[in-house]
């Protein structure tokens, strides 16, 4: 419940961030702020289990 209510605090900062954004470079910004921790994740996810896939082999 706590990690819900977190998304969706983060959600309406986010949306506050982009509308007092000084100009466009800023909302591009957050959004790759906002989408890097999630790709990071996926990368090490994948590395993971591309590890263990070849340890079993």
């Amino acid at each position: 419940m706590t990690l819900l209510n977190t998304l969706l605090f983060l959600q309406v900062d986010i949306e506050e961030k982009i509308k007092n954004a000084p100009d466009k470079g800023y909302e591009i910004g957050v959004f790759i702020g906002t989408m890097l921790p999630f790709i990071v994740l996926v990368i090490i996810a994948y590395a993971i289990y591309r590890y263990n896939k070849k340890k079993n082999q």
